[in-house]
């Protein structure tokens, strides 16, 4: 017999706008769950002991080039001008010509005595705290498919994000944040896939704050706040989730509106702590002026920098920030010189930041593009897209500090040892996270997916 349909008339709406206006809602703002009903993106228990509690991202949009930042070539600088003396890759997104020196000059810094461009003289000051990974590679020399392989695993399939898959696999510290923020992403080259949640539950996907053209510093979350007075929105929300979960009862479960009803939730939290992080309340004048706050040309990305630690250090799992764009086809000395001038500072006052607050050690900071460029020339003062063979960095959350791991050629062109694939990359960053990448899983049209897909080796060599 087909179960009859409860109607709800405009009287009982408003008598359930009239209930709950006490209690309820004060549990609601301090985070208690429903009675039963776990949160979806609830703290979990890793698989394993973790040596980092969280992720900040540091993605440079675009594609820095690693043979003007932080690979030193030598012999780039003596046969600069001279023909690439072995084959260039079968598939290339461009042509290019002879091999090109790089603009900037390079020094030793701290201890270790990495080689760092004067490109970034204040993260090279840092780099007793970092650990270089210096062939790195990828599968795509165009942008959108180099995007979406760093930031979901795959550049053909709709898969989830990595920040996804740390808030299916760890949830979050704090039930009044999301798991996973993404602040100012960029809306092309793969555009909401590099922060969607794709197969995984919605409550997953990144929580964007800017992005597409928004000022960093007039950037928000969409929606956060309102006319309404706390209880009423409460009592709002009671009514909705009634309405929702009486729509569950009738079709079974159905994932998409299980995690409308808790995003409504979260939002409804999120007014209780998110405003004062965006507001960067609280804030000395020394930690503004370390971030570059103070001056013009640092002052959007140190917004960026300083909110990932805002956010981070109240439980956030999984914090991205992006900048760019790091794409000089030409033009490279002036764009590499202004974009770097932009974030050497904020990411060196982030670094010493999350140090000086003994945050580092279970913070694991990652820097990179999507891959570097050539070092072969295009154009008069350009260089290509470069899968091939780049550097990324890592600090804190146990990776080994004043370390570098791999080398590329003597030109930079292809890794040659210890080269480090993305799901290489994907694997290791999941391990220090206490998370094992073969069991973190999800069934989906009758298989097992995960970050790493069926690859992926976690780079033990660089774990302290």
């Amino acid at each position: 017999m087909k179960e009859a349909t409860r109607e709800i008339t405009r009287r009982a709406a408003l008598q359930r706008l009239g209930l709950g206006f006490g209690g309820m809602a004060l549990a609601s703002l301090l985070g208690k769950a429903e009675a039963g009903v776990a949160s979806p993106i609830a703290a979990r228990t890793p698989h394993f002991a973790p040596r980092a509690k969280r992720v900040i991202f540091v993605f440079m949009h675009g594609g820095p080039s690693h043979v003007d930042t932080f690979d030193h070539k030598p012999m780039l600088e003596r046969d600069s001008g001279k023909p690439l003396p072995f084959a260039k890759p079968r598939v290339q997104f461009a042509q290019t010509g002879n091999l090109r020196r790089s603009p900037w000059d390079f020094r030793p810094y701290g201890q270790c005595g990495a080689m760092v461009s004067d490109l970034f003289p204040l993260t090279g000051a840092c780099a007793d705290d970092l650990c270089f990974l210096k062939a790195v590679h990828g599968t795509n020399e165009a942008h959108g498919g180099a995007l979406l392989k760093l930031h979901t695993g795959s550049d053909v399939s709709v898969r989830p994000s990595m920040g996804a898959w740390i808030s299916y696999g760890l949830g979050t510290e704090n039930a009044n944040l999301p798991s996973f923020i993404t602040i100012n992403p960029t809306l092309g080259h793969g555009g909401v896939g590099n922060w969607a949640s794709a197969f995984l539950p919605a409550s997953h996907q990144g929580t964007r704050i800017g992005g597409g053209g928004t000022p960093v510093d007039k950037a928000t979350i969409a929606h956060l706040g309102g006319v309404w007075d706390p209880a009423v929105q409460r009592a709002q929300l009671d009514l909705l989730g009634d309405l929702q979960r009486e729509h569950l009862g009738r079709v079974g479960a159905e994932s998409s509106l299980e995690a409308r009803i808790e995003s409504f939730e979260l939002a409804f939290r999120m007014q209780t702590e998110a405003p004062d992080i965006l507001a960067l309340t609280g804030e000395t004048e020394a930690t503004r002026k370390l971030y570059g706050l103070d001056d013009p040309k640092t002052a959007s990305f140190a917004r960026q920098c300083l909110l990932a630690r805002r956010f981070s250090e109240r439980g956030v799992r999984f914090v991205q920030i992006t900048h760019g764009y790091w794409d000089q086809h030409d033009d490279l000395t002036k764009e590499h010189a202004r974009l770097a001038g932009e974030v050497d500072r904020p990411i060196a006052g982030l670094l010493r930041d999350l140090k000086a607050r003994g945050l580092l050690d279970e913070t694991l900071v990652l820097w990179g593009g999507e891959f570097g460029r050539t070092p072969t020339l295009q154009g008069k003062d350009g260089r290509d897209h470069h899968p091939h063979a780049f550097t990324v960095w890592m600090a804190g959350g146990g990776v080994k500090a004043g370390f570098s791991y791999g080398a590329t050629d003597e030109y930079g062109f292809y890794g040659v040892t210890d080269k480090v694939h993305v799901h290489d990359l994907h694997a290791t960053m999941l391990a220090l996270l206490g998370l094992d990448h073969e069991r973190l899983t999800y069934r989906h049209a009758g298989r097992d997916f995960r970050l790493t897909d069926v690859a992926g080796r976690v780079v033990r060599e660089i774990l302290a």
